[in-house]
């Protein structure tokens, strides 16, 4: 089975490591206009934090230090989750980007070797991106690398300068560059890998005289030229790995271009995708070759979906595991486990707990919850099943309702194997129906039904004649019912007075 994120430019990353990683995390992003903060905005599965540390994770570093400010509480809850081993460093003044690698640096003082510094807000990042960088700068013997892109449209963004023979000797921001530096398209893309004393050395001796007071990582880079320092840089071969993310419109951007990288991966991997435009993939989601997936549809979490399966149109699925040739159609699933040839939907809801197991269905308009069903088993609609186990081979009849709550507590149902149940049935838990047993049409289940049984819980119908004539005069109901006497009445013939004296 393929997961859904795409490997590295180049194929497998390097093995090229590094001492430490540091990530700066600290803005207030404020552009975002958001009570969350920046780097725990979602994407594609993961959070902007989540997928630079999935980025360098490979990389091996003996200590991943990331620098937190602006919510600090929920990025250190989210770092618990997701990466317990990081190291959470508070930045108490956003005083810039210098600043905040000077604090992490401080945290880690036995570290020694290369360090690589990486922003936050850079979801697009691969591991085969920081991996080069890292292999030029052991190969290169570099006091500092920086990763750098080739764009179109450098407007706003630092331009790099090199010399004659191509080493780097500047990072020149737009408002400070000469006319023939703008015209310059390869541009810094803020992500960095240095000797740890050096970068040390350097920092110290960053200053903050700029318009904004703060001390720049851009200025290391100057330092170390000047003092002779050997500097590089290396070009990512996707500029779009290194796009961050300021607002809620570069979000939704960088969210389709995550997506079209995982729908590309998976496509080339052997997967239908119908309509990439409707399609979105988380990249913890895993789908197999020969696998359909239909337009409208949604994979997140740690979905799976095997071989032969097909999902959709309109399909959303969390942390659902789809088996081999099942379909799912216009259909909610969470947390659900859909075994091998499988028919769910349209229109149904699998909530947590759902098991179902090789050839069952669960067809329209049906809501299942903490529900086993069994091989072969089906409850085709109208129904809901919760706190149940199904055995083999049993048909549900429509319009049934498992009573599992009491108002106080949950309580289970089980339906044996071969048994079939009536329409509009309920069964009020905890009750068992035995293999092979029956139960009717409108029954109320409130006892144990035991193997081979018939159950039969509803009252027996008793019709009340003339009763609207009597109690509804003068309505529709009663014109149309006198009509029908009349109709009757008029249709029995003399040779045959229907209703007269049969028997004499």
């Amino acid at each position: 089975m393929t997961r859904s994120h795409t490997p590295p430019p180049g194929g497998p990353a390097p093995a090229a490591g590094v001492a430490a990683v540091v990530v700066l995390a600290a803005g207030q992003g404020t552009r975002m206009r958001s009570s969350t903060p920046k780097v725990l905005h979602p994407l594609g599965g993961r959070s902007m934090l989540g997928h630079v540390l999935a980025a360098t994770e490979p990389l091996g570093a003996g200590a991943t230090v990331v620098v937190v400010g602006a919510g600090r509480d929920a990025v250190e809850a989210h770092l618990a989750e997701i990466a317990p081993k990081a190291l959470p460093v508070v930045q108490e003044e956003q005083r810039g980007s210098g600043h905040a690698a000077a604090v992490a640096l401080a945290a880690v003082p036995d570290v020694e070797g290369p360090v690589l510094l990486v922003n936050g807000d850079a979801p697009l990042l691969r591991t085969g991106t920081v991996a080069a960088l890292v292999e030029e700068h052991a190969r290169a013997g570099n006091a500092l690398t920086v990763l750098t892109a080739e764009v179109d449209e450098p407007t706003g963004l630092g331009r790099i300068v090199r010399d004659t023979g191509g080493a780097v000797t500047a990072i020149v921001e737009e408002r400070d560059a000469t006319p023939e530096q703008r015209t310059i398209r390869e541009i810094n893309a803020g992500v960095y890998v240095g000797d740890a004393t050096a970068l040390r050395r350097a920092l110290a001796r960053v200053g903050q005289d700029n318009d904004q007071g703060e001390q720049y990582l851009t200025d290391v880079l100057g330092l170390l030229v000047d003092e002779g320092a050997p500097v590089g840089g290396v070009r990512a071969e996707d500029p779009d790995d290194v796009l961050g993310c300021n607002d809620h419109r570069e979000l939704a951007l960088r969210r389709r271009q995550l997506n079209d990288r995982v729908l590309d991966d998976l496509m080339r991997s052997g997967v239908t995708v119908v309509d990439p435009a409707t399609t979105w993939v988380d990249v913890t989601a895993a789908v197999a070759p020969d696998a359909v997936l239909h337009p409208g549809v949604q994979l997140h979490g740690t979905t799976s979906v095997a071989a032969g399966a097909a999902v959709g149109p309109d399909s959303t699925l969390q942390d659902t595991e789809v088996g081999e040739e099942a379909t799912v159609v216009r259909a909610h699933c969470v947390g659900a486990v859909v075994g091998p040839r499988v028919s769910v939907g349209p229109f149904a809801y699998l909530r947590p707990g759902t098991r179902l197991g090789p050839g069952a269905k669960v067809g329209t308009f049906v809501e299942t919850k903490n529900a086993d069903v069994g091989e072969g088993s089906k409850v085709p609609h109208l129904s809901y099943v919760g706190d149940a186990t199904i055995g083999r081979g049993t048909n549900i009849g429509a319009a049934t309702v498992f009573v599992n709550y009491d108002g106080v507590a949950k309580h289970h149902t089980t339906i044996g194997d071969h048994a079939r149940t009536g329409a509009d049935n309920m069964f009020v838990a905890p009750v068992t129906v035995g293999d092979g047993a029956y139960t009717a049409a409108g029954s109320v289940i409130t006892t144990d039904v035991e193997p081979g049984a018939m159950a039969v819980a509803r009252a027996r119908q008793r019709n009340v004649a003339g009763w609207v004539r009597r109690r509804r005069p003068g309505t529709a109901a009663a014109e149309a019912a006198a009509a029908a006497e009349e109709r009757a009445g008029a249709s029995r013939s003399p040779s045959d007075p229907s209703g007269a004296d049969d028997d004499q």
